[in-house]
């Protein structure tokens, strides 16, 4: 690669010592960000994760979870206004089935 972007973490510039690439490591103050808004979703899950005290309750709510996100995350960006609203409208009457079943 041509540059390596890391945090300033002292064990990251020893390793790129190590493989004799510490000149392509680049620590610069916004640089690392790209890789840090990446990560966001994962840390957002385990402070969710955080909360639970058993590995049942945790895998109970994490299983309904999954299904809720998948029927409502449509993205947006992807879709015009009429058919975003569409598939919304879709998907909360078919998550109403499923909670008054």
């Amino acid at each position: 690669p041509n540059e390596i972007v890391t945090d300033k973490l002292r064990s990251y510039s020893a390793a790129a010592r190590e493989l004799d690439c510490s000149e392509k490591q680049v620590t610069a103050r916004w640089a690392n960000n790209r890789a840090e808004n990446s990560h966001l979703p994962f840390q957002r899950r385990e402070r969710a994760m955080l909360r639970f005290r058993r590995m049942h309750s945790l895998q109970k709510f994490a299983s309904i979870h999954a299904s809720f996100h998948n029927l409502f995350n449509s993205q947006r960006s992807l879709s015009t206004r009429s058919t975003f609203k569409l598939n919304g409208n879709a998907a909360l009457t078919e998550w109403r089935s499923f909670v008054t079943l």
